[in-house]
């Protein structure tokens, strides 16, 4: 029985004892995805959702041209495919960055749940409003930010959320993204991104060991990003308590 862990929900509330044995075991057996493998195409039928165990996934859109468009970068403990629910075929194509343990769960699991726990509907709803404020910072800063903007903000977002699950140690960070997949997570080319990383770099922001990344100045850093970072309210007045549903 595959274990979630449930980082994502301990920042938004608090849980009983029974809704984290729920969410713990809400998927299937784990499936291990290799390096580069596809997790889920865009376009094929949708009859689930994805909880990452362990590692880097990216989600992305490919435009009619034929470019891709990375629009979230996954790490252990997300939940992947969940703006799909709402459709036939899926909108967006799952790849693992690393190697990668999934679990899936079915659309005829979550509705079994979230009958028997209703509240637990009510959580997976905040987390859709944490994933959809993601977002609209990832708009914002494309549309209106410089590169090194673009850049340090990736970079600050991936601190912080690597610092949850305790895979952040005094600034160092594992981060397993190409220049090439950091420029279509950021609208950049690869040459731009590394012209970005290395603009950092001299300005004694960051340094790079192989996929290994130091933030030498978090406080720098934070001047320079175009938003500030987002504090997630723990427990907010509209979320039913434990037994009030």
């Amino acid at each position: 029985m595959p274990n979630y862990p449930l980082t994502r929900f301990h920042e938004q509330a608090s849980l009983t004892d029974d809704e984290a044995q729920i969410l713990r075991s809400l998927g299937d057996p784990e499936i291990v995805y290799r390096r580069n493998t596809t997790i889920r195409r865009d376009r094929e039928p949708v009859d689930g959702l994805y909880l990452l165990l362990e590692g880097w996934a990216t989600s992305s859109i490919r435009l009619p041209a034929g470019q891709r468009q990375i629009v979230k970068v996954h790490i252990t403990g997300d939940m992947m495919g969940t703006p799909s629910m709402v459709l036939d075929t899926a909108a967006d194509t799952l790849t693992a960055v690393s190697e990668c343990r999934v679990s899936k769960v079915s659309l005829t699991r979550l509705r079994e749940v979230l009958i028997a726990y209703p509240r637990l509907g009510s959580l997976l709803l905040m987390g859709v409003q944490v994933e959809r404020l993601a977002l609209m910072d990832i708009v914002a800063a494309m549309g209106k930010s410089s590169a090194r903007e673009r850049m340090v903000r990736l970079l600050l977002d991936l601190h912080d959320r690597l610092s949850k699950i305790d895979a952040v140690e005094d600034g160092r960070f594992d981060m397993p993204l190409t220049q090439e997949l950091l420029g279509d997570a950021l609208g950049l080319t690869a040459v731009h991104v590394n012209r970005t990383m290395r603009l950092l770099e001299r300005e004694g922001l960051i340094a790079r060991h192989g996929q290994r990344i130091v933030l030498g100045d978090i406080e720098a850093l934070r001047k320079i990003s175009p938003l500030p970072p987002r504090r997630i309210r723990f427990d907010p007045v509209w979320l039913p308590g434990p037994g009030e549903m």
